[in-house]
């Protein structure tokens, strides 16, 4: 049996853009996903605080260091600049392997999406 459980989770940064018009996805500072083990084009779940909102998109990775969470496409019209959200990824796993499986876990500075 397989389930699915938490792979990556970058818990509370802060949206510094949202682009209507581009072809959707999130851009994440590469950063944050190398330290959360996040790769381009893998489908994440967002969860914005401030409004509730739950959606999928992918990522594009973003300029390293450089803070940058942009949501992109249609996606863009769930959030605002200054949004505080959660970014989600999940794996399929054997069921056995996912009961010691321990996922990457970021928790980045909001004011600045740093990882200090």
């Amino acid at each position: 049996m397989h389930i699915e459980v938490v792979k990556s989770k970058i818990h509370r940064v802060t949206v510094t853009g949202a682009d209507l018009n581009y072809i959707g996805s999130i851009t994440i500072d590469e950063s944050l996903m190398e330290a959360s083990n996040l790769i381009e084009g893998e489908k994440v779940t967002i969860v914005n605080i401030n409004n509730g909102e739950r959606f999928e998109t992918y990522v594009i990775k973003g300029l390293k260091n450089s803070g940058e969470i942009t949501l992109n496409g249609p996606a863009a019209r769930r959030v605002q600049k200054g949004d505080i959200i959660i970014i989600i990824s999940y794996a399929l796993m054997d069921f056995e392997e996912a009961k010691t499986f321990k996922p990457w876990l970021v928790f980045p500075n909001e004011k600045d999406n740093s990882l200090t």
